[in-house]
């Protein structure tokens, strides 16, 4: 890993939480996610389940965590299960850890090679009355693979089919929305690597660029500042590629007088952060960019003061909705006549601002946390209205990510130059 040592108290606070969380004489059981193969013997990079790693800080392949806080040996209360390292994987594959370094790294005692996982697992899951299996329990999941968590689901209802069977995932959405000082830490330090690459393509946009140099400048910048790279795949869509949301190729030509709409975010720590600017490739707005910049900042800076605890985020998307719907009709883009006819489903504003306005981050870009539940102090969010008029060619988002307090909220991301004047003179410099 690239990032510095994460404190083991962290892990030690993550797992306290769950087990005040869980139901009596049950037990969780969290796995690691697959290297996943690419063609020969090629691989994808690895990347942990944020599960385990929330809960351990074990960032390695073919790892197994066992909670079970009612376990009568107090020695299976917290047990890791590891891949046993030797000389021959250091030499192959790199340094994996040995029991010593991962009880540093976790703050978990008892740890196991993972051949000796049934063995030990049969020694104590007699006495747990549930068994609570971790799954991808997400809005926007669409597994085409079976994960190492269905595959060991499969074998574990095989050898234990006398046990009741439960869900982890409801317990570890809550305990994820909410940020311990350690994970904001590690947020804002992934919020300034991405500041800093921010930075560096202010000085380097110009007509002519192309959008995947533009890429490349942002990776190096988060490359030589520990960050393992984007948090997700990054958007640099010039001039009409701006109004496709979901734009990533990246291959185009940025032209003067357009602007290019940068959706991107390093990672830190294996957790995100997520920014959006959009960019004068000229170096200048013009009017008409100015105008419509000047219309998305105003509803960004409005619903920063919306997002706050007690609110409910269905009722907080409504409200932008009409901030966004004030913007549009200033603009021009909508009518009077279509806001008073407009399908409640589906408001005139869609038309140029199609997407939710904000989203749980943190060791998941779109991280986990409820849609149902009031806001509380210590989520983060991003804001990110945008407004997208594809007969100009214009497509203006702008994202910052926010921590709620119960005074308000921090950004995360307000040392980012964000107004026109900013960006403007920052391209200039």
């Amino acid at each position: 890993m690239k990032y510095l040592p994460i404190d083991s108290n962290l892990f030690i606070k993550n797992r306290k939480k769950l087990a005040q969380n869980m139901a009596p004489k049950s037990l969780a059981i969290f796995n690691s996610n697959d290297i996943m193969p690419t063609n020969a013997d090629g691989t994808m990079p690895f990347r942990q389940n944020n599960d385990i790693f929330y809960l351990s800080g074990v960032d390695q392949e073919e790892s197994i965590l066992v909670i079970f806080p009612d376990a009568p040996n107090p020695k299976f209360k917290e047990v890791l299960f590891l891949k046993e390292t030797n000389e021959e994987i250091a030499i192959w594959e790199g340094e994996k850890l040995d029991k010593k370094r991962a009880t540093e790294s976790s703050g978990i005692t008892s740890v196991f090679w993972l051949q000796d996982f049934e063995k030990t697992l049969k020694s104590f899951i007699y006495e747990a009355e549930t068994i609570c299996l971790n799954d991808n329990e997400h809005l926007r999941q669409g597994n085409e693979v079976e994960t190492r968590d269905v595959r060991f689901r499969k074998w574990c209802k095989e050898q234990y089919p006398n046990h009741k069977y439960g869900r982890i995932a409801p317990i570890m959405h809550y305990l994820r929305s909410i940020k311990e000082p350690e994970e904001i830490a590690l947020m804002q330090e992934a919020c300034n690597i991405t500041g800093k690459a921010v930075e560096r393509v202010l000085k380097f946009i110009k007509p002519g660029v192309m959008e995947y140099e533009i890429e490349a400048e942002l990776m190096h910048e988060f490359l030589r500042n520990r960050s393992r790279g984007f948090a997700y795949t990054p958007i640099i869509a010039s001039g009409f590629n701006a109004c496709v949301l979901h734009y990533i190729e990246n291959n185009q030509e940025c032209k003067a007088g357009d602007v290019i709409l940068m959706d991107i975010g390093a990672e830190y720590g294996n957790y995100a952060s997520d920014l959006t600017r959009s960019i004068p490739v000229s170096g200048k707005f013009t009017e008409r960019q100015k105008e419509v910049y000047s219309a998305v900042l105003s509803v960004m800076k409005d619903a920063s003061k919306l997002l706050k605890p007690g609110v409910l985020l269905a009722d907080y998307h409504v409200k932008v909705g009409e901030l966004m719907t004030i913007q549009l009709l200033k603009l021009g883009l909508i009518t009077q006549e279509e806001v008073n006819n407009q399908n409640p489903d589906w408001p005139a504003y869609k038309k140029y601002f199609m997407h939710g306005t904000s989203h749980y981050i943190g060791l998941d870009v779109h991280d986990v946390g409820s849609w149902y539940k009031p806001i509380e102090a210590g989520m983060v969010f991003t804001i990110e209205p945008g407004i997208y008029i594809r007969e100009e060619n214009l497509g203006i988002r702008l994202e910052n990510d926010y921590l709620i307090t119960e005074n308000g909220f921090v950004d995360l991301m307000a040392h980012i130059p964000l107004e026109i004047e900013e960006i403007e003179a920052a391209m200039q410099s």
